[in-house]
């Protein structure tokens, strides 16, 4: 991927390197806890035990960690973020102008340890993950480390869907789509399962993120061989079905939050071979 071709976001927030970790104050928000759960299971992870982490960093209040080094003002991998979320920006503001509409870009903040956002805090167990509250982007870089490692999915473009997937989300929040997943949740419906309204949020933000894709090299021309593969192996790889064979060895349909492997592959390929956003309505789609 040649990502140096993309322009430089000045939304980007390097919170990384400071000498404290941002905790302590108020517990978790419930919004926080969401977040915990729904990205617990994304990850194979049992949530009750990433929610006693964040418990138990939140009643640090603010205690000292080791010192961290800031990373350098060319470094590589903030670089590829500003690229990355700066193309984003340019895909997006077009699309919602093309339809009458104002495009507000997101902030992503760049952290190491842990972070509070208006979601409550989150260490790096939690992954990257995009909170409504404050409408911002939230990534530990050592995730895409762990993407490598854990997953088998490595590649630059691999952690370009990452990023466009939780700016998919924003995207979702500005049409509204996030408040009414909210709303359904606060009425008691069951959201999760198979075909419930998570797994659909989810999978329209990768339909989303594909879009991005889309337009991303008709303007840039940035794919090299490969590439894409990258993408669609970091799909397949986190898919409910295939994060919980592996980390309980069974699949329980019923607590999908994300969709299936194949589900993910199949609405990131959608956006990026249409590059068309009224074509990932994975809410009126009968077949995921």
């Amino acid at each position: 991927m040649r990502w140096e071709r993309g322009r430089r976001s000045d939304n980007v927030v390097d919170a990384r390197g400071g000498g404290r970790r941002l905790g302590g104050g108020k517990g978790l928000s419930l919004g926080g806890i969401a977040v915990v759960v729904v990205i617990g299971l994304l990850m194979g992870q049992d949530p009750l035990t990433i929610l006693g982490s964040v418990v138990n960093q939140g009643l640090q209040q603010g205690a000292p960690v080791p010192e961290q080094r800031a990373p350098a003002a060319n470094d590589p991998q903030r670089e590829f973020v500003r690229a990355v979320l700066g193309d984003t920006e340019d895909t997006w503001r077009a699309i919602f102008q093309a339809s009458g509409k104002q495009y507000q870009d997101p902030k992503l903040v760049l952290f190491s340890g842990g972070v509070r956002s208006a979601c409550g805090f989150a260490d790096a167990a939690v992954g990257p993950f995009y909170c409504p509250g404050d409408r911002q982007v939230y990534l530990d870089l050592s995730f895409f480390r762990e993407m490598e490692t854990r997953f088998a999915a490595a590649g630059d473009f691999a952690q370009a869907y990452v990023i466009a997937h939780e700016v998919g989300h924003h995207v979702q929040t500005l049409l509204g789509v996030s408040a009414r997943v909210n709303a359904a949740r606060q009425r008691g419906e069951r959201v999760e399962g198979d075909n419930g309204l998570l797994v659909r949020q989810e999978l329209q933000a990768d339909c989303l993120a594909g879009v991005w894709a889309h337009h991303a090299q008709q303007r840039l021309n940035w794919l090299e061989p490969g590439d894409l593969e990258e993408a669609l192996n970091a799909a397949n790889a986190i898919g409910d079905d295939r994060l919980q064979k592996q980390s309980r060895g069974t699949v329980m349909p019923d607590s999908f939050t994300h969709g299936t492997s194949a589900q993910r592959v199949r609405w990131f390929r959608n956006g990026f071979d249409n590059g068309e956003p009224g074509r990932c309505d994975t809410f009126k789609a009968t077949k995921l």
